[in-house]
Parts: structure tokens; sequence; C-alpha cells
């Protein structure tokens, strides 16, 4: 088990190894879209880009960056991932909705 962070709401969840990183913070009522990807998401399939997120800590503790995300996140920095396709294994610190 691992505790996900999330700074901007200071909120802390409770995540099984290997759980999504999206639907954990659904679950748990953290927004992480904004305006447009609440109407215009992707349901979690990493085609979108809008479930951007910022991984302030423990980015060791996530799974590889997908092909969805290496393709959508070029001009990103390192530190962004898609929420949907991220699966977490230890301690992070996300920050929701990153510039």
């Amino acid at each position: 088990m691992a505790t996900v962070h999330f700074s901007n709401e200071q909120k802390d969840v409770v995540a099984a190894d290997g759980a999504n990183l999206r639907l954990k913070a659904l679950e748990n009522g953290i927004d992480i879209y904004k305006i447009y990807g609440k109407l215009m998401n992707c349901g979690g399939y990493g085609q979108c880009g809008t479930c951007l997120v910022e991984i302030v800590e423990g980015a060791e503790n996530l799974s590889p960056r997908t092909p969805a995300e290496v393709s959508r996140l070029k001009r990103k920095p390192d530190t962004y991932r898609l929420a949907c396709q991220v699966l977490v294994n230890g301690e992070v610190t996300v920050k929701t909705k990153p510039a």
C-alpha cells in the first residue's frame, strides 16, 4: 500500500500497489481536470492529455512513461505525466492542474 499526497488539495489517498492514479483521484473526489477536460476527456485512454499532473516527489515509485505519454508530452517537463497512464507503486506527491 502506498500514500498518494495531492499537494494542491492537501489530501492523502491510500492506493494499492499498481493502482491507476487517475482512478484513485476520481474515486476520492480529487478534481484533476480543468474546464475543457471536464467536458472533453477521453475517459482514461491516454488520447486527450487533459489529465495532466506534475509529480513533485516520488517519480521513481511510478510506472515508466507509456508510448501515449511520450507522444503527448514531448514538449512538457519530465515531471509531467498523464494520470490515466500512471500506475502507483509507492509514496508519491502529485500537483493537479499544473500550468
